[in-house]
């Protein structure tokens, strides 16, 4: 893959971090998630990377409507060095950009659900509330002040990750397909390592032999750990990737088989 002039300036980069700010989970989707608001943000820069090929610009849209969730104020890191990426590569690196993507997006968000949704608020809001129950204004003047200094971070961030996913381009060169291949397998191994704590399926079932009984699920546990939650998530993905079943109606489908298998006690 042959790289290309860069056209990107710091106030393009700015603009797109300033567009994602306000906008992180504003279109949230089921399907998509975050993926509305990552194309409002970086449209306005990708036109201009793509100013003279509108095929290579709608190519570089659809890429990026693909669904997306992470942390949206880490997101920047994420964004700005996939902008980076795109900026340096053109649309033959499309698919670098979609695997990196995928592949950061999990760790980053557990670093932020961490670090800024439970350890931010809960020291410094503490400490800003319990300066404004003792009659201090400073503990809500200061609360203020550090958010609005956080979204300076963010911006800084972005550009941050703009110069990250350039030098990465720059450096790997003919070697981008094997670092979007290896992207693309740490993506399937966050994914796959998510759905033992998110898809929660077991069975009640028992089957007896004589004066000895078995539980099916420790069967099912034996030949292959959590079996039930891993058949659900490939049937559902499958049923999503032929096109014939919408997510909100999978939702539905899911939510009406599980009462349904509940109440029969095929289901715990």
């Amino acid at each position: 893959m042959s790289n290309q002039t860069p056209v990107l300036t710091k106030k393009d980069i700015r603009k797109a971090a300033m567009r994602w700010i306000p906008m992180a989970v504003n279109t949230y989707t089921y399907q998509y998630q975050q993926a509305g608001s990552i194309v409002y943000s970086l449209s306005p820069a990708l036109r201009k990377i793509y100013a003279d090929n509108d095929d290579h610009y709608v190519a570089s849209l659809n890429n990026h409507y693909n669904y997306f969730n992470t942390h949206p104020w880490l997101a920047t890191l994420i964004l700005g060095a996939a902008l980076g990426i795109e900026d340096n590569g053109g649309v033959d690196s499309l698919e670098a950009v979609q695997s990196f993507k995928v592949g950061m997006m999990g760790p980053v968000a557990g670093i932020g659900d961490t670090l800024i949704w439970v350890l931010y608020p809960t020291i410094i809001g503490s400490i800003a509330g319990y300066m404004a129950l003792e009659g201090s204004a400073i503990g809500a003047i200061a609360w203020l002040i550090l958010n609005i200094l956080c979204i300076f971070l963010r911006v800084k961030m972005f550009e941050w990750g703009y110069e990250s996913g350039s030098k990465l381009i720059t450096t790997l060169g003919a070697k981008l397909s094997q670092f979007t291949e290896a992207m693309s397998v740490m993506g399937l191994i966050v994914a796959g390592a998510l759905i033992p704590s998110v898809v929660k399926v077991s069975t009640p079932l028992t089957f007896t032999a004589g004066e000895v009984t078995k539980e099916i699920q420790g069967v099912f546990d034996a030949i292959l750990p959590f079996m039930l939650p891993v058949l659900c998530t490939f049937i559902a993905y499958k049923l999503i990737r032929s096109g014939k079943v919408k997510v909100t109606a999978l939702i539905l489908i899911i939510v009406v088989f599980s009462m349904v298998c509940a109440a029969f006690g095929l289901l715990a």
